[in-house]
């Protein structure tokens, strides 16, 4: 087994091992079930609100990723704060990069392993949406489109939440920088609107920018791009920072 792999199933394990881990997928599907029942709920009230141009999946899949969106915004740098700075205050990261692994395999390793959880939260995420296939007609594309964005989302806040867990020791810290980072990021949507000069830059920036298009079913090769250029550019960083660390 690749030392990458070896260092993913390890981490995956210990993120399970974790109550953390499972209190945040208990909430999260709580609170995103409440959302569901609660659209459900609206749309069979108000059965008018359907029509050609809307149905169930951009009133239900519309609803619970834009709500999803602002949760993983505030748990996603709880769980990557320990990734790095744990390991550095109890020494553990000294024993690592002297093993027979480089720092980009210790990095993709711990990332990877990060992305097992991602992936058991966006099954329950799908898991809500799907259950009505049975009673109506669900827009299958719509539906994929906005899980694909939030996988996205998913992956984009990891790869900068293990970044701020390299530049400290204290997991708290790296928890509170890394959503101080997010939530800069995230507002770069709201200062494209501005009118400013630089509001086209803001709005290619924005994290929520791209993931709006996917949530509302529109799938494109730039949105794709940003993500694939954004989880990059972190990953890279904190190969440089343990790197530099290192040495």
């Amino acid at each position: 087994m690749s030392p990458v792999f070896a260092i993913a199933r390890h981490e995956a394990r210990r993120i399970f091992v974790s109550p953390l881990a499972w209190t945040v997928l208990a909430v999260l599907q709580f609170i995103l079930g409440m959302v569901f029942f609660l659209t459900l709920a609206q749309i069979a009230a108000e059965p008018g609100m359907l029509n050609e141009q809307a149905g169930v999946a951009d009133y239900i899949g519309g609803s619970l990723y834009g709500f999803s969106s602002i949760l993983l915004l505030l748990i996603i740098p709880l769980l990557t704060m320990r990734l790095f700075a744990e390991d550095k205050k109890s020494g553990s990261l000294t024993l690592l990069t002297s093993a027979p692994a480089s720092i980009t395999e210790i990095v993709l390793g711990k990332y990877l392993g990060l992305c097992v959880f991602f992936l058991a939260a966006l099954a329950l995420m799908a898991a809500m949406p799907l259950s009505l296939l049975g009673g109506t007609d669900l827009d299958l594309g719509r539906i994929a489109a906005g899980l694909l964005g939030v996988f996205l989302l998913m992956l984009a806040f990891g790869a900068a939440g293990l970044f701020m867990s390299t530049l400290t020791r204290e997991p708290v810290i790296a928890a509170v920088g890394g959503f101080g980072l997010l939530l800069v990021v995230w507002l770069l949507e709201a200062m494209a609107y501005n009118g400013n000069a630089f509001s086209e830059l803001f709005r290619q920036l924005s994290l929520i920018g791209h993931f709006e298009k996917l949530r509302r079913g529109v799938f494109s090769t730039a949105d794709l791009a940003y993500y694939t250029l954004f989880i990059v550019l972190f990953l890279w960083l904190s190969v440089q920072r343990l790197d530099l660390e290192r040495n």
